[in-house]
């Protein structure tokens, strides 16, 4: 490749041929792979670009020639390759030390190109006719460079991210865009940004042989993701769900949970006809139904709040065919309630007591199917203490209450059971010596009450009956203004 005509020394007729050039000439030359063949590489050729006009820069060099130089820029400060079976990422050593080292001066490079495309469309020789095809081939490879060093990652320091941040605001007001997500979606629905090419460099670094290679590309894909919302994010459907698949199917818990991250993003901005379509919607529920089986609580977590919002999406498909027929979110709250009955890890316990209550309002009057299981989860989860905060026995007074409201004519034959419940939570609540703080006791005390309060309306009266006895006798003055509330309830 000849060396362009702004860095080309001027030669007399009879003079020896000239030196050989500096290491920073020939990266220019040869934008192949880049090796540092000095400690000044990187320096002399910012100085190279920051001394060459921009006619000739712009004016003589091809966009081809830029974008190889940008990609091989990239490549020489790229984290090191990793083995595809290696358990996780090693910490911050000399190799990824240098990486950061050799990122920051990259990202300094590219931010003096960048300058001297924006001062390029002020020149009337040159302006957008010349700029524009520039930025076009350029803009993908620095955006994915930058990103890559913007995550904090162990290839990554305070230094490289600060330059990584630079040069990301500086691309993307060179591209005269107002953010990063009108940079890669577009000012408009009907406008191609630069998603494409970004997905075009991805997609290599994010197959099943490749994607566990180089630690930064699912970092850079995560990250990505989350900027390109609905309406624009259904064109790009078959480019983002097969790599949000891939990560969440590893057996890594970090993998997963950027995996159904990624899903979810999907889930919230995708419409459910094209999820439907090809039957996507039901490949994405069994992916995160086979999680619904790990012991992680913050992997079944991410998993519970993306099916919440997948569920919803599955049934309208459904309802069209089978009207009364188990629908998914039946299935999974079955799975739930068999976790819950034999849990015994708080975090777990915690994470499906808050949860439950969105499944039983998901289901509405359905819920009546598993009404025997519930009953038999909601007591035992009453009679625990999980701790000061009392998050299992909160969601799962919230989840009574949603029982109720919305099976209540399968109540009253349940109310000795549950009215028993609440009577002995009530007492353990004030009795109770540990440290639980006393705005917790009376939300606790508050929601038992409400409950009962909701029975005594199903019931037709029947609780206010029951607890005639226990008023009479009860001593203590927080129990007995809760069951004055009840009696007093019309």
């Amino acid at each position: 490749m000849e060396l362009p005509g702004f860095v080309q020394p001027p030669q007399l007729s009879g003079e020896r041929p000239p030196p050989a050039p500096p290491p920073a000439e020939r990266a220019l030359r040869q934008p192949g792979p880049l090796t540092p063949e000095g400690p000044g590489a990187l320096g002399e050729l910012g100085a190279l670009l920051e001394a060459a006009g921009s006619r000739r820069l712009f004016g003589d060099v091809s966009p081809a020639t830029l974008g190889e130089l940008v990609a091989s820029l990239s490549r020489f400060a790229a984290p090191p390759e990793q083995q595809q079976e290696a358990a996780e990422l090693p910490g911050k050593d000399s190799a990824y030390e240098a990486v950061a080292e050799r990122a920051a001066e990259v990202g300094a490079v590219l931010l003096r190109l960048l300058a001297k495309l924006e001062a390029a469309r002020t020149e009337e020789t040159l302006g957008d006719a010349a700029v524009v095809p520039i930025l076009r081939r350029v803009a993908a490879p620095v955006y994915v460079f930058a990103v890559t060093h913007v995550v904090d990652g162990p290839w990554t320091s305070a230094r490289s991210r600060s330059v990584a941040r630079e040069l990301l605001e500086s691309l993307v007001q060179a591209a005269d865009c107002g953010s990063v997500a009108e940079f890669l979606r577009g000012k408009k629905e009907d406008e191609e940004g630069r998603f494409t090419a970004v997905m075009g460099l991805l997609k290599q670094e994010l197959t099943k042989d490749t994607w566990k290679r180089n630690p930064a590309m699912k970092h850079v894909f995560s990250w990505t993701l989350p900027h390109i919302t609905r309406p624009w994010l259904s064109h790009y459907l078959e480019s983002v769900l097969p790599p949000s698949l891939l990560i969440s199917d590893d057996y890594r818990e970090e993998n997963k949970i950027l995996g159904v991250r990624c899903l979810h993003h999907i889930v919230l901005n995708v419409p459910g006809a094209d999820l439907c379509q090809f039957n996507r919607a039901h490949v994405v529920y069994h992916a995160l139904y086979n999680h619904l089986y790990s012991r992680e609580a913050p992997l079944i977590q991410a998993v519970l709040l993306c099916l919440l919002d997948l569920l919803p999406v599955l049934e309208r498909a459904q309802r069209r065919q089978q009207a009364r027929a188990p629908t998914r979110c039946d299935e999974v709250l079955q799975l739930l309630l068999t976790h819950m009955e034999a849990e015994h890890r708080l975090a777990l316990r915690r994470l499906y007591a808050n949860t439950l209550p969105a499944f039983v309002q998901r289901l509405g009057i359905l819920v009546a199917r598993h009404l025997k299981r519930l009953e038999r989860v909601i007591v035992g989860y009453l009679e625990v203490c999980d701790g000061p905060e009392e998050e299992a026995r909160l969601g799962i007074l919230e989840t009574l209450k949603c029982t109720i409201e919305h099976a209540w004519p399968r109540m009253p034959c349940r109310l000795p059971v549950l009215l028993k419940a609440l009577l002995r939570m009530m007492w353990d609540v004030h009795t109770d010596q540990g440290p639980t703080p006393e705005p917790v006791k009376a939300a606790l005390l508050q929601g038992a009450t409400e409950c009962l309060i909701l029975l005594d309306r199903c019931s037709e009266g029947q609780v206010k009956i029951l607890l005639e006895g226990v008023y009479s006798s009860c001593e203590e003055s927080c129990v007995r203004d809760c069951l004055r509330k009840v009696r007093e309830n019309t």
